[in-house]
């Protein structure tokens, strides 16, 4: 992880490669691989499946983990042969799972998110099949960035779907299926992962939130994810923050950004990586994909914050 996104497909890996009697075992060197170094066993008879899509996004690394029922540990003696530091956070997506560590256990339902620390010993239960996001991220960085000495206080604690935190879990789930679907795009959005991964780490301490610092990160995290709608409005970013314009342009004072440049310039980011990727898409279709009105207000937008038209930029490849 260099702290650059890197736009490209997500690596797909699964059990299908192999006969269904050595499915575990490639299954074992595949989380082993993508992750930190752990024993596994599955919790269910019969045939397994396993499925990884898994992006390095940078400063972090997202991967879908689609699988059967399975109980995963990060013992003392993994950790002895392998240190590895990493701050990991799982989002339940589809069926239950269970995180035990340092003497906590969050039970997680699909929406709800936990963290857990690979420098001490972790285990990961699945009594049947399952889905999840899974976020991984240099803990040292993030010690860093929120001031923690570790994370012993804040892992294993259950962060519920509609609780602050929420918005985290849903930013990371929507940027895993943007990944599979558009990887440019999914490399734009993703510069705002870490320091959405900094946020989950604090508010799971029960921190009290740093305030508007905090406050535009979800808003900013909100813009990415919103920011295909054409018609989204400063209203809109309100009223999904339960505050008022003036509250809401207040939190941008001390930034040379306001909410709707900022808005403005993740578009235009997002038509960047388009026009790179695809020298004969209409700009029609790549200003109606980055939320833009019209072609003609793409244009000029574009225009004022490059310097460049679409074509002259895509003509040049972005250089």
């Amino acid at each position: 992880m260099n702290g650059e996104p890197r736009p490209g497909p997500a690596d797909v890996r699964s059990t299908s490669a192999v006969t269904s009697a050595r499915a575990f075992e490639y299954w074992r060197d595949l989380i082993c691989d993508t992750f930190v170094q752990l024993s596994a066993a599955p919790t269910t008879p019969g045939p397994f499946d396993g499925r990884l899509v898994h992006a390095d996004l940078g400063s972090f690394e997202m991967t879908t983990v689609h699988a059967g029922g399975q109980r995963v540990r990060r013992t003392p003696r993994l950790i002895a042969r392998a240190g590895e530091e990493y701050l990991l956070a799982s989002i339940q997506t589809r069926g239950r799972g269970r995180i035990e560590q340092d003497g906590r256990v969050a039970e997680l339902a699909p929406g709800e998110m936990a963290l857990y620390d690979s420098t001490r010993p972790y285990t990961l239960h699945f009594d049947a099949a399952f889905e999840q996001v899974v976020v991984q991220v240099p803990l040292r960085d993030m010690l860093a960035e929120t001031g923690l000495r570790d994370a012993r206080g804040v892992t294993a604690t259950t962060l519920g779907a509609h609780s602050t935190a929420g918005v985290v879990a849903q930013f990371f789930h929507g940027l895993a299926r943007l990944q599979q679907a558009d990887p440019l795009g999914a490399a734009a959005l993703a510069t705002q992962g870490r320091g959405l991964m900094a946020a989950a780490l604090t508010l799971s301490a029960g921190r009290p939130p740093h305030g508007d610092a905090l406050t535009r990160r979800r808003v900013q995290a909100f813009l990415h994810a919103r920011h295909a709608d054409p018609g989204l409005t400063v209203d809109d970013v309100a009223h999904a923050f339960l505050v008022s314009k003036r509250t809401l342009y207040r939190l941008f004072d001390g930034s040379p950004d306001g909410v709707s440049t900022v808005l403005r310039r993740i578009r235009v980011e997002h038509a960047k990586a388009l026009l790179r990727a695809d020298g004969t898409r209409p700009l029609e279709s790549i200003a109606a994909a980055c939320g833009f009105a019209g072609e003609r207000q793409f244009y000029r937008v574009f225009r004022a914050e490059t310097g460049r038209t679409p074509g002259q930029f895509r003509g040049t490849s972005g250089q």
